[in-house]
């Protein structure tokens, strides 16, 4: 029945109903064939490929601030108007860039974005720019292989490297053939996808062809070679320079040739004086016109360590020997360079080369070196957490215990199929059971197969600051700026580069330990530089916590010209201070771009190797530390005043040397600001009241299960390490600085550049005396040109705006311009300069 009907509908339909229904299907035919679609999809393509690339950059930077937003409304964050998000392209780049990171394939999805590229490409030229097929199946393979990859490598990392789809997958792969072997074929699949796409060559270095060493020939042979050659070579320039006469064509020389006087010669005198010479064949590489290589072993003499002189035969070289006058010509000649090899390196000790450093008798021990462990504790700790996780169904296949000053690591190796998010959400029944606090779970252990759980000792170790500094490993390193903290949980000391971190951020609650540690860090710097090699900028707005410091201020110790103190405690002075090391940055800067070296250490080796002119200005440069004990103070008292010298210097100066160390007792998003963080990659986190503020720290939790007095968690090398801080009392820190303070120092502190803020000098009342050094200068210009005009000033002495001000307001204190008009020019009182160097004159 219904077959009917239809045939009824088109016995109906008339024909020209029919005809433009056909007129309608080549019309879209002839639209999708035509070029300018093509250029349209192409645009629209590489607008789809923009937006998702927006869209997902900004999702690596705000995906913590938008990932619950978007979870709690789903699809619905796209038409709610209430919900604020921070990606670039709004709530639409934070839902699209959530569906394709935390819901499909994780950084991975970029490859979505270079294949719509590939396609806009195509369809805007209108020819196969690149290869759809090739690029398609490279995109399909990365999607499988690349988000497990992530997902199972860089999985204690927070971020959803891999996706959803990765998480599953290394899930999945891992139950199946365990941590090992997922790793293994994880790795291997990797590096297959790396070389089927890139496909990379692999080259063993070449080897170097091995000198032959032979004797040298006698001179009658020698003599007759040379004859031979030299006529050889002359008959051969004759031959091209009248090929090139009679045409523009260049001869190529022959590679084989029939006689040659090196391969074979004729000794008619004296042969039974002379030994039978074995011709040896000429070494296997491309003989030019210019160079001929000869070995010629002498049979009967014995064989030297002497190398046969390599001559280039060929008019554009000329061997010439020396003989002994002329070297003494060549002397007389350059005397000052004969001079600056002979000097010794330039010795940057010189100045206080008695100066000593401090004796580790000066430290006390606070602690025993090893760590007391009581068997019961353990026993009892082990017992009970088997023992909770059995509650829950959770078995374990080992368990280890690794004890350290504060802290016990107890190492578990789950069953196979125990998930380890069912451990880590048992943190909070562990504790209970432990009756301890401070418990903290990693989950799994970077770089083992295991779960950490870390559980305080009833009975804790102080760990000695003596001990670290008279260990191996800071004693004999060749760091920049070596610096003590503290000790791992597996009591290896844990010392590192203060230039490689660059800088450091240190937070925590008050009471927690952030004074002791910049004690710590500060005493080893001191125990290992020499005063020419460091400098302190140390900034207290507590005025109490560096205040032990200043009697070394002559040794170690920073300022501002004209200053009495040098712990920098007003908040004035901390802005000029900082706005002065930027100024000392920039300079240099310009040293090392002179210098033509990267980095201070480069630097310093070239002047001590005596190959800079310290007549260009070239000096050698010490470290320079600036520690800030307050950093909240000063952003609430002065803000983007003290914000914007130090995210400058906390960019830029890791190069030249200088390097900061802040510390602050209120880790808040507005006291450290993202500009700071994202330059502080090395931080350390001392105990903290909130989740909130650990991971504004850190950027993770953990920090709030700290137990205090020293325990701290330090971020490095993208590590998240817990440490003792290492102790050392106020008494110590006196004794050390008393036994600098008493030896020799340097006339005066380091003077940092003088800062000048130019905002003060507005609106005071000018003094005569004290003109500016241009006065003169702008006085005849001004009388010169009869234009009483600032932005004169400012054209022909390219003076800024504030100076060429300040200029014109003496001018008129010194009676030779009028008061201000307004727009206009002021008025000029005298009309020569005969006129002018009067009035200067009674002016003295």
């Amino acid at each position: 029945m219904a077959s009917n009907r239809t045939k009824d509908k088109k016995k109906k339909e008339s024909p020209e109903q029919l005809k433009q229904e056909k007129e309608e299907q080549i019309n879209v035919k002839e639209l999708v064939k035509d070029e300018r679609t093509h250029k349209i999809a192409g645009i629209a393509l590489f607008i789809v490929s923009l937006v998702l690339f927006i869209a997902f950059t900004s999702y690596l930077f705000t995906w913590k601030e938008d990932q619950d937003k978007v979870l709690r409304h789903g699809a619905g964050v796209l038409f709610d108007e209430e919900v604020a998000v921070s990606n670039l392209l709004g709530r639409f780049g934070a839902w699209v860039s959530h569906l394709f990171f935390y819901k499909g394939f994780g950084v991975s999805s970029y490859l979505i974005c270079s294949f719509f590229f590939i396609i806009g490409t195509n369809f805007l030229f209108g020819k196969k720019v690149f290869s759809m097929a090739r690029n398609l199946k490279y995109v399909l393979v990365g999607l499988l292989v690349l988000p497990v990859f992530f997902s199972f490598f860089m999985k204690g990392f927070g971020f959803p490297w891999g996706g959803a789809f990765g998480n599953y997958s290394a899930s999945w792969l891992n139950g199946f053939v365990g941590t090992a072997g997922t790793g293994l074929i994880l790795s291997l699949a990797a590096v297959s996808y790396l070389i089927w796409r890139f496909n990379p060559v692999f080259k063993l270095p070449a080897r170097k062809p091995k000198e032959i060493i032979v004797d040298p020939l006698p001179e009658e042979i020698a003599e007759r070679v040379a004859i031979d050659v030299n006529e050889k070579f002359a008959i051969e320039e004759q031959a091209k320079n009248q090929l090139k006469k009679e045409s523009s064509f260049t001869p190529v020389p022959l590679t084989e040739e029939k006689e040659n006087p090196l391969h074979s010669f004729i000794i008619n005198e004296k042969e039974e004086d002379v030994a039978p010479l074995t011709p040896l064949p000429f070494a296997e590489q491309p003989q030019t016109e210019s160079s001929v290589e000869m070995t010629i072993p002498y049979a009967d003499k014995p064989k030297k360590a002497a190398k046969i002189d390599e001559e280039e035969i060929g008019p554009a070289l000329e061997i010439k020997n020396v003989t002994d006058d002329e070297d003494e010509d060549d002397d007389d000649e350059t005397p000052v360079k004969k001079v600056v090899e002979n000097l010794p390196p330039y010795d940057p000790f010189l100045d206080l080369k008695d100066y000593k450093f401090p004796s580790l008798n000066l430290l006390e021990n606070h602690g025993s070196e090893k760590i007391v462990q009581d068997p019961h504790e353990l026993e009892s700790y082990k017992n009970q957490i088997i023992s909770t996780l059995r509650n829950y169904d959770i078995e374990i296949q080992k368990i280890f215990a690794t004890v350290g000053p504060t802290v016990t690591l107890y190492e578990i190796v789950p069953a196979a199929g125990v998930r380890i998010s069912r451990i880590k959400n048992l943190e909070d029944d562990i504790a209970l059971s432990l009756a301890a606090l401070g418990i903290r779970i990693i989950a799994p252990i970077p770089g083992k197969g295991t779960i950490g759980i870390e559980v305080p000792n009833v009975k804790k170790t102080v760990v000695s600051m003596k001990t670290l500094l008279s260990s191996e490993k800071f004693q004999h390193n060749n760091f920049g700026l070596p610096i003590a903290i503290g000790k791992k949980i597996d009591n290896e000391n844990f010392i590192v580069d203060l230039t490689t971190m660059p800088h450091l951020l240190m937070a925590g609650a008050t009471g927690q330990g952030k004074s002791v540690g910049l004690n710590a860090i500060l005493v080893s710097l001191l125990y290992k530089k020499h005063p020419s090699q460091l400098k302190f900028v140390l900034i207290d707005p507590k005025k109490v916590e560096l205040s032990l410091y200043r009697h070394i201020e002559n040794h170690f110790l920073a300022k501002l010209p004209g200053e009495e103190e040098s712990i920098i405690t007003d908040t004035k002075k901390v802005i000029n201070t900082l706005n002065a090391l930027c100024i000392e940055m920039d300079n240099r800067y310009d040293l090392l771009k002179e210098a033509g070296c990267r980095n201070l250490r480069e630097y310093n080796e070239k002047f001590v190797a005596r190959k800079l002119n310290p007549q260009k200005g070239h000096q050698y440069l010490p470290f320079i530390v600036l520690v800030i004990d307050e950093f909240a103070d000063l952003i609430m008292t002065a803000g983007k005043e003290v914000e914007m010298p130090i995210a400058r210097l906390a960019q830029l100066a890791r190069a030249v040397g200088i390097h900061l160390i802040i510390a602050t007792q209120r880790p808040s998003v507005n006291i450290i600001t993202g500009t700071i963080k994202a330059n502080f990659p090395a931080r350390i986190a001392f105990k903290v009241s909130s989740k909130v503020d650990s991971r504004t720290i850190l950027d993770t939790g953990g920090a709030e299960q700290l137990i205090g007095k020293g325990d701290m968690l330090i971020s490095y090398n993208g590590e998240l390490t817990r440490l003792q801080c290492a102790f050392v009392d106020t008494p110590e820190v006196d004794d050390i600085v008393s036994f600098i303070s008493k030896q020799r120092g340097y006339p005066q502190p380091f003077l940092l550049p003088e800062y000048v803020d130019e905002k003060e000098l507005e609106g005071k009342d000018f003094d005569l005396s004290d003109r500016d050094a241009l006065f003169e200068d702008a006085a005849r210009l001004i009388v010169q040109n009869q234009v009483g005009s600032t932005s004169l000033l400012q054209r022909r002495m390219k003076l800024g705006y504030n100076r060429a001000g300040r200029l014109m307001d003496q001018l008129e204190a010194a009676g030779i311009v009028g008061p201000s008009q307004g727009s206009k020019a002021r008025d000029v009182l005298i009309k020569t300069e005969s006129e002018l160097n009067q009035h200067l004159e009674m002016m003295g």
